[in-house]
């Protein structure tokens, strides 16, 4: 993504933050069916934080340059931006070092992180790359989730199989707030890592053959949601209630480890308890059989 590409997102982001706002959010006089446009207009926002409309104006319009931190702060606190829609704007308006090209090449797995996996017995957990690429899990992972390792290694993105693949779809009592919150996060991740010529390939073949993905990426809404309640539907033990939690490697920021837990006692636990029994290990297989071995599993 070149910077002409960068400062569209930041004027399409603006936009996209504009519209879901209401003069009565912001203490503004709202005429109702008199306005044109959905959100604030753009001499509102500008009033609110504090720059004049022909500079706000550049800025939507993708012709802003050095945007200085003062004047991100004052747009953030008029658009309403919670802490990750923050970072996104600084991201977009003042994007690190694409002076130095980041590299993305093959992510690699520490050995240490398949063992501990290996030992989460009852508990699914994966770890999770740049773009939402799984790059490893446990059998129990697998048992919950789908074979990861029955794919190609292109194709074990979490984006991609909530989209395109319908066994997963199907897996997602509220799949379209897993949707949501796949895309959101992709987001976030294109606003820091614009250079990233895969991601760009990801989009595209979503934007193609998917419509609600299309609708979604259009939104510009980014999240970074560390820990919840996944509402499963499983085809052999059925419903799953989980609780996650996403936790960064302090190494290697770009890798999330992904951990799953029933409510002690609930009857998800104990249907946890059957899937892990049935995905145990033979004495012939040996352990780690169920986790991905390769260690550049994804690019």
């Amino acid at each position: 993504m070149d910077q002409r590409d960068q400062r569209a997102e930041l004027g399409e982001f603006l936009r996209s933050r504009r519209a879901r706002l209401r003069p009565g959010d912001v203490g503004l006089p709202d005429y109702g069916r008199h306005r044109r446009v959905p959100g604030l207009r753009r001499e509102e926002l500008a009033l609110l934080a504090g720059v004049s409309v022909a500079y706000y104006t550049r800025l939507e319009q993708g012709s802003g340059h050095n945007v200085s931190a003062e004047v991100l702060d004052a747009l953030a606190q008029a658009l309403r931006l919670d802490g990750t829609e923050r970072a996104h704007l600084t991201h977009l308006a003042r994007p690190r070092a694409r002076r130095r090209r980041q590299s993305h090449r093959p992510q690699q797995v520490r050995p240490e992180l398949r063992t501990l996996m290996d030992a989460m017995h009852g508990v699914p957990a994966y770890l999770v790359g740049r773009r939402q690429d799984v790059l490893a899990w446990n059998r129990l992972a697998a048992a919950v989730f789908g074979d990861f390792g029955a794919l190609p290694v292109a194709e074990r993105n979490l984006v991609r199989l909530v989209f395109l693949d319908p066994a997963t779809a199907e897996l997602y009592a509220e799949w379209e707030c897993r949707a949501c919150e796949v895309v959101s996060n992709l987001r976030m991740y294109a606003g820091q890592h614009p250079d990233d010529e895969q991601l760009s390939v990801l989009v595209g073949e979503l934007s193609v053959k998917n419509e609600e993905f299309r609708r979604l990426w259009a939104a510009h809404t980014v999240a970074d949601k560390t820990h919840g309640l996944k509402r499963l539907r499983h085809p052999l033990v059925g419903e799953l209630d989980l609780y996650f939690e996403r936790l960064a490697l302090p190494d290697d920021p770009a890798q999330f480890l992904v951990t799953f837990h029933a409510a002690p006692g609930s009857p998800s636990e104990d249907a946890l308890r059957l899937l892990s029994s049935w995905s145990a290990p033979s004495e012939e297989a040996g352990a780690g059989a169920g986790a991905d071995r390769d260690p550049a599993a994804t690019a």
